[in-house]
């Protein structure tokens, strides 16, 4: 931990209940941020974001797939914080596992609308405040799967590359504006996602980790805090690998 490393900074974190985002909002408020959590189920917090100090947090009820809903938690953010300084992006889903010949195009639609639209929706929503303010810090959660994909996991593999490329475009657009937009492309952790896909594939992925273990959201959320603060002050458009050793590229 950094002591004051966020002092006077306003993030905004979805899907910051549970899992890499609830992580993420434990350390930067340890580390002197507040933050607004964007959650579709606010009532389900875990401990480590129960725990925070009071006033340090606010938790606003945000579908990331409807950019209505994202604007009016926003507006509800800003008026509790102030202007949203750093934006991570954790919301998401698996989706179902399933060759892409027998995948519902429902459910297709369904991971596109929460892991692509919704960091669009968000980047969209929060970003004229961080050039007003020359100042901004955007981490989008990408994954491994989304620079090599993953069998009978088109949709997710195809929402994670197309996250990638987002953040690309966007870190250029905004370099002049001291802001730093940068993807983070983990290997799997043990999070509520594991639930929505079947333990074969859960082994899959463990074998494809040269260091033969899931990663630990502390970690993801260590790397994640680093690009959020003003030591990261050069690098945007980019994508941080923590991937135990996975990826190739």
């Amino acid at each position: 931990m950094f002591q004051g490393r966020f002092e006077g900074r306003v993030a905004a974190v979805t899907g910051g209940c549970n899992g890499i985002g609830a992580a993420v909002v434990e350390r930067l408020v340890l580390e002197g941020a507040r933050v607004a959590i964007w959650d579709m189920d606010i009532s389900a917090r875990e401990t480590r974001v129960g725990n925070l100090p009071a006033g340090s947090y606010a938790c606003f009820q945000v579908d990331v797939s409807d950019l209505a809903s994202v604007e009016a938690g926003h507006k509800a953010s800003v008026e509790q914080f102030g202007g949203i300084d750093i934006l991570v992006n954790s919301a998401g889903i698996a989706g179902p596992v399933s060759t892409l010949a027998d995948y519902p195009p429902e459910e297709w639609r369904k991971v596109q609308a929460i892991n692509l639209d919704g960091t669009f929706f968000c980047c969209r929503t929060v970003v004229p405040g961080m050039i007003e303010r020359n100042w901004g810090r955007i981490v989008n959660v990408a994954s491994v799967a989304g620079k090599e994909g993953n069998p009978k996991a088109s949709a997710y593999s195809a929402s994670k590359a197309a996250v990638i490329g987002m953040t690309k475009s966007l870190g250029k657009e905004l370099a002049t504006h001291n802001i730093a937009v940068n993807a983070i492309a983990p290997a799997a952790a043990r999070t509520r996602i594991f639930d929505q896909v079947t333990q074969e594939f859960v082994d899959f992925m463990l074998s494809k980790i040269p260091r033969e273990r899931f990663v630990e959201v502390e970690e993801i959320a260590a790397m994640i805090c680093w690009m959020c603060s003003e030591e990261n002050s050069f690098t945007t458009a980019s994508v941080f690998d923590i991937s135990g050793g996975r990826a190739t590229y």
